[in-house]
């Protein structure tokens, strides 16, 4: 089965901020966005579309979608960045729970919050319940820390690996779920 996965267009927040599972609105680009991701896409059809149900996502997924049934699942939703929502990258930074979840933010979660691990488990369960299914090509409209995850649990990436990699707005990358695929691997 093939994934392709998009990040959500830029959203309509300060630079800085940390806005995880925050329904943070899309920018005023997002029709300019929307278009070149259609161009991307390049009339590919999918036989089913998933979304996180957060509306930076949902907007682009019905976009894409026209007419056709749009699915929304929390699993794919942005890390929970719990205490630290909508709060500066600089004060999270600053904090002494941020500085020891900067260290080890794959396995530290945030304070009322969640780790990177917890948000692979979740797009784990994700990818074992798509599994179940006969489909070739599905559309999924999600966040960087999800496709994040899936690098990690489809291209074997660790998560400072994954990290390493940007994951832009608007950013469209494919992912193969092998039908022998695993979740504890």
């Amino acid at each position: 089965m093939i994934i392709t996965a998009i990040r959500h267009t830029s959203v309509d927040a300060p630079k800085g901020i940390c806005y995880g599972i925050t329904d943070v609105p899309v920018a005023p680009s997002f029709p300019e966005e929307l278009e070149a991701i259609r161009e991307n896409l390049d009339q590919e059809e999918f036989d089913m579309i998933f979304s996180s149900p957060l509306q930076r996502c949902t907007q682009l997924a019905f976009e894409l979608a026209g007419n056709r049934r749009v699915i929304t699942d929390p699993r794919v939703t942005e890390l929970d960045f719990g205490d630290w929502e909508m709060c500066t990258w600089d004060a999270v930074f600053e904090s002494p729970e941020g500085k020891t979840w900067f260290t080890d933010y794959a396995n530290a979660a945030c304070p009322n919050g969640e780790s990177f691990a917890d948000q692979i488990v979740r797009t784990a369960s994700f990818l074992s319940d798509l599994q179940q299914n006969p489909f070739s090509k599905v559309l999924l409209v999600t966040h960087a820390g999800v496709i994040r995850a899936l690098m990690c649990l489809l291209h074997g990436k660790t998560a400072d690996e994954a990290f390493r990699i940007p994951v832009d707005n608007g950013q469209v990358i494919m992912f193969n779920l092998n039908p022998k695929w695993k979740v504890n691997q």
